[in-house]
């Protein structure tokens, strides 16, 4: 316990140095070691000892990962670290590498400042490594690399040292093909990797050794000096010993990842758009302790003793207990009554935490992840980078009715550590709706409700969310409102993939106002003319409401019920009552009546609903299905078993590679036919088979198959089995 408190004081010394704070995330594809890498840096710092660094796996503290060997939540540690006559504090986030977990990776991007991506000598970068690579360099977040798993290339692939150092250049050229295509415009040359300058680690995070140029150098330790060692049945052990990963590992964060007054200079503009001239803008600009607080939360966990706790990001201002607070999004004031910091699973409590730091809030009540915190009125952090949405969903009832409230909470505190998982009741059956990432996610959330909480529950087999939309531009159409007093003409046209995919980078969401410069930019940008992008009225799921009339009389004073009208359409399409996508909805003319009573919420909000419901069926609504691209790595001997599988499932190969005794195979496939699919792939691959998935957006369902799921969404959800034609609309 002595290291402990010990290192808690020397934390706390060093959290007002900002040039000796290093905010990092490990990242990478699922099983490449990101958790045994990290054991290694908290034995350095003595918190856990060096023989079980590996094996302890000190950040994967919930049961469930544990269990199933995986990192499900992000983790947060604090270590302090001796470099070079220095001390330095290292607040590490450890993140999981499942694709259904996604999330979490991008929540954890924005409280660090860079990264540690790992990637597997023998496997080199999968896909999950891409996205999370993406995520860092969105949030611009400086990446170094760590090529794990060296010894597989010589036991498990025979190569020899030439080849060993050629695999080397290939994985480390691919990682920079994905820095240069995904980094900031001014950051694309200078924060590629490389091994000269010591941004590139090599080693084996299990047997705990590593080293870059720059440690070959010091050491003296040549790649032949390891080829050696590695070819040696104790080999590793004697790395491990002369070259320990944290040295290399720390010495490569220290040297080339930012400090949080360096980082914030080119973070804060992108991720925070008020006035950088203001006090609140130049405060989080020089990362200034002495400024009003302005902190952003990334996390929020329940702690059975404390509550609520809300982990994140400090940007200025500082922290400390007794402190009272504003959340801006729900426009209330709190009071602190803990901080503290992160040691893995525990939480240790201390008197004050400045700018710079990721620190733990007790007794922040009602706070969600994305909240920005402050102790005065200053804009909000702009939401996390993500186009990423649930696809599948669940139905999940108490067994006994006593349990209903607390089921309620729990779902409620859910929603708010995970905003990835959204939970919603069917007004018809009075069901809770749970919907996810996948399987996997939605498999994790019932073990938190039935374990977790002691709640036992019925669970629905899986349901997949489907989006609708139309092949081609709609004519326009006259829609009349029940009292036949007001008449909309409008039309409905598809959008195109390039504008769809800037506007979900965009965030853009809501009213637009002539005056925003900002959100009228990033209309152009995605492809609208200027005159156009000022007659945007509204955005909703990244569909868009365009005011084409020209002088109608009191077109304003229904503005906002033909916006209210718009979302409501998007949410529940006039297929299968299923959310809309890709639509740009265009109001070309209106004839109101000219008393207002007559122009009312009951006349408007039905007249839009059913003019866009007719235009969308006129223009030939389509259901779109989501999909997956999965990795697949199988022995040679069961690739026929394991393709023959994707193929029962409508899957796509795309690629088959070899490598060693394995195949890779990468295919695209609904993830409908994914349900029970990892059980299968399993069995039929004696749990040989390796694989992941990855969201890969929504395509058209096939035409045979689409008058069929239409009947199985309407009748599952109370509906007739056939939808309405368009002329019904119209009537």
């Amino acid at each position: 316990m002595g290291r402990r408190e010990d290192m808690v004081k020397e934390a706390e010394d060093l959290m007002g140095n900002l040039n000796n704070i290093r905010n990092i995330g490990i990242v990478a594809h699922i099983d490449h070691g990101k958790t045994t890498m990290t054991d290694s840096l908290i034995a350095a710092a003595g918190l856990i000892s060096e023989e079980l660094a590996g094996k302890q796996l000190f950040m994967d503290s919930y049961h469930l990962e544990q269990e199933r060997g995986i990192t499900i939540n992000a983790a947060n540690i604090s270590v302090v670290y001796p470099y070079e006559n220095e001390t330095f504090l290292i607040n590490v986030i450890d993140t999981p590498g499942h694709v259904d977990f996604g999330g979490d990776v991008i929540r954890a991007m924005r409280a660090v400042d860079g990264v540690v991506v790992l990637i597997d000598a023998v496997e080199g970068p999968m896909p999950q490594t891409e996205t999370v690579i993406r995520q860092a360099l969105k949030e611009n977040c400086k990446p170094t690399l760590f090529i794990n798993k060296v010894d597989r290339l010589i036991n498990e692939l025979q190569v020899d040292e030439k080849e060993m150092q050629e695999k080397f250049v290939k994985n480390i050229a691919k990682v920079n093909a994905l820095i240069e295509k995904n980094a900031p415009a001014q950051f694309a040359d200078e924060w590629k990797v490389s091994v000269e300058n010591g941004t590139v680690v090599f080693g084996s995070a299990l047997y705990k050794w590593g080293i870059s140029v720059p440690q070959m150098k010091k050491t003296g330790i040549t790649f032949k000096d390891i080829y050696e060692n590695l070819s040696k049945e104790d080999g590793q052990k004697e790395l491990s010993k002369k070259i320990p990963l944290y040295k290399s590992i720390m010495e490569m964060v220290i040297e080339h990842l930012p400090d949080p007054s360096q980082a914030q200079k080119y973070r804060i503009p992108e991720i925070w758009k008020g006035e950088s001239e203001s006090e609140a803008g130049k405060g989080m600009i020089e990362c200034s302790k002495d400024s009003p607080l302005a902190m952003m939360i990334t996390n929020v966990s329940v702690d059975p003793h404390a509550g609520e706790i809300a982990t994140g990001r400090i940007y200025s201002g500082s922290v400390q207990k007794g402190m009272k607070l504003k959340l801006m999004s729900q426009k209330k004031d709190v009071s602190i009554q803990q901080v503290g910091v992160y040691m893995g699973p525990n939480r240790i409590n201390v008197e004050k935490i400045p700018a710079g730091n990721i620190a733990a809030l007790v007794g922040v009540r009602d706070v969600y992840v994305g909240e920005t915190v402050s102790t005065q009125e200053i804009e909000q952090f702009e939401s996390f980078k993500t186009a990423a949405e649930p696809v599948m969903t669940i139905s999940v009832e108490a067994k006994q009715t006593k349990d209903l409230p607390k089921l309620v909470e729990v779902l409620r505190e859910i929603t708010k550590a995970d905003p990835n998982i959204r939970a919603s009741i069917n007004q018809d059956t009075g069901e809770h709706l749970l919907s996810g990432m996948g399987e996997l996610h939605l498999d994790v959330t019932q073990t938190r409700i039935s374990v977790d909480h002691g709640i036992p529950i019925n669970v629905s087999e899986p349901i997949v969310v489907y989006r609708e939309t139309i092949r081609s531009k709609s004519q326009e159409l006259m829609g009349k409102s029940p009292n036949k007093h007001n008449q909309l003409k409008m039309t409905v046209e598809p959008m195109s993939e390039e504008m769809f995919e800037k506007l979900s980078e965009s965030g853009l969401n809501g009213k637009i106002k002539k005056t925003d410069k900002d959100a009228l930019k990033k209309l152009q940008d995605a492809g609208f003319s200027t005159d156009e992008s000022k007659k945007v009225w509204w955005l909703h799921n990244n569909n868009v409401l365009v005011n084409n009339t020209r002088g109608i009389q009191a077109l304003h004073e229904i503005q906002e019920l033909v916006c209210e009208a718009f979302m409501n359409v998007m949410n529940e399409g006039p297929l299968a009552m299923e959310k809309c996508t890709k639509l740009i909805v265009r109001l070309h003319d209106a004839k109101l009546h000219e008393d207002a009573i007559h122009r009312g919420p009951a006349q408007i909000l039905p007249v839009v609903q059913r003019t866009v419901y007719a235009c969308m069926l006129q223009a030939g609504a389509i259901i779109l299905e989501p999909k997956q691209k999965l990795y697949i790595s199988v022995p040679q001997d069961f690739m026929g078993a394991a393709s023959k599988e994707l193929n029962q499932r409508r899957a796509q190969i795309s690629e088959m590679n070899t490598e060693g005794d394995s195949t890779v195979m990468l295919a695209i496939a609904p993830v409908k036919e994914l349900i029970g699919f990892s059980s299968e792939i399993r069995s039929v691959t004696q749990g040989r088979a390796i694989w992941t998935a990855e969201f890969s957006g929504y395509d058209p369902l096939p035409e045979q198959m689409q008058k069929e799921v239409i009947k199985e969404v309407r009748t599952r959800k109370g509906m007739e089995p056939e939808p309405k034609n368009y002329a019904y609309f119209l009537e």
